[in-house]
């Protein structure tokens, strides 16, 4: 079950550049809320607060109860706009929810079990391939964050999306059986594995080159030259 914040706005009587600024001047962030076959609602936040929100993380996967002049708007958030010098908020679009609507999020991936991985243990290093999934579920069903375990992944293996059992109710938008997490060695991991084949393979023809025989001429086999031509001469004499 999602958790439901809560935030108080105050509805904004013109729309614009120049409003939107002027809330600024005032300490405050201009929003909109839209969405549910309603007309959009221009709103203003207490800027120190939203900045907090945003800041504090799955501020996009995080439903919010918006009071605005007494009444309550069950939103989530779709987009923010921050400073590019100073890197604050300075405009939050929230969608309005509607009763039976699904909605689409990017949920993080949260990585299990590395201490438990044997490639870990060897020196691999768990590399997330993909940051997020996309799925779509019901607005009450959505999941913080979704666990792959790599307990027991070597290096060189992967952890796919087929791999993660999801959330009732939580649909993965992407067809593709996406790599998610893999297991990448460690520097000079190649090297050290050629080394060791080659190693094996001369330590296995070792004992085929030292084999009883394995030097000696067939039996029946035709004398060198030389012996021939002496055995001809002591013939003759």
């Amino acid at each position: 079950m999602s958790t439901v914040r809560e935030l108080k706005a105050t509805a904004r009587p013109k729309a614009g550049k120049g409003a939107a600024r002027a809330e600024r001047r005032a300490g405050r962030t201009p929003a909109v809320i839209y969405g549910a076959n309603q007309p959009p609602l221009s709103i203003s936040l207490d800027h120190a607060e939203i900045r907090t929100r945003i800041y504090h993380g799955r501020f996009l996967t995080t439903l919010y109860d918006i009071e605005v002049d007494g009444k309550k708007h069950r939103v989530i958030p779709r987009d923010y706009q921050l400073d590019p010098v100073k890197d604050v908020p300075i405009h939050v679009d929230f969608m309005r929810l509607a009763e039976g609507q699904l909605v689409r999020v990017n949920i993080p991936i949260h990585v299990v079990g590395a201490e438990q991985s044997p490639g870990v243990k060897r020196g691999g290093a768990v590399n997330i391939v993909a940051h997020t999934i996309p799925v779509r579920c019901p607005p009450d069903r959505i999941p913080q964050a979704i666990e792959v375990d790599v307990a027991g992944l070597e290096i060189n293996y992967s952890k796919h999306l087929s791999d993660v059992k999801l959330p009732d109710g939580v649909v993965p938008i992407t067809a593709d059986d996406v790599t998610l997490v893999t297991i990448v060695p460690p520097s000079g991991y190649a090297e050290e594995t050629r080394a060791a084949a080659e190693a094996a393979a001369a330590a296995a023809a070792a004992p085929a080159a030292g084999a009883p025989g394995a030097a000696a001429p067939a039996g029946g086999a035709a004398p060198a030259a030389g012996a021939a031509g002496g055995e001809k001469a002591a013939e003759k004499k």
